[in-house]
């Protein structure tokens, strides 16, 4: 669980963005042992409109460690819509439109 942010849809895509929200939170997957070389990857998918933060995150009741999570950069707001992102239905009807659509991350 990430505390203090609210994950939004952005406009027109089918991805999410996270932004500080008080009283929010955010469950999410954690991934370890990224190598350098895929951090440097992840960085140029990702691209201006997200920065790569580390933040607390809780894994388990008081289990508490930090993970570095991809924020929407502040000049990219107005690209938010006001709905949460729903996970589930990205997976039934988003994640391969999203495939489809992005060409360019086998050239990263």
């Amino acid at each position: 669980v990430l505390r203090d942010y609210r994950r939004l849809c952005v406009s027109g895509e089918h991805y999410p963005a996270l932004i500080p929200m008080a009283g929010c939170e955010v469950d999410g997957v954690i991934y370890r042992d990224i190598s350098l070389s895929a951090w440097q990857r992840l960085d140029r998918f990702e691209g201006r409109m997200y920065t790569r933060e580390d933040e607390p995150v809780e894994i388990a009741p008081g289990e508490i460690i930090t993970a570095s999570v991809y924020v929407l950069h502040a000049d990219y707001r107005h690209c938010l819509d006001d709905r949460e992102w729903d996970f589930d239905l990205f997976l039934r009807s988003g994640k391969q439109k999203f495939r489809n659509a992005y060409l360019g991350y086998d050239e990263i």
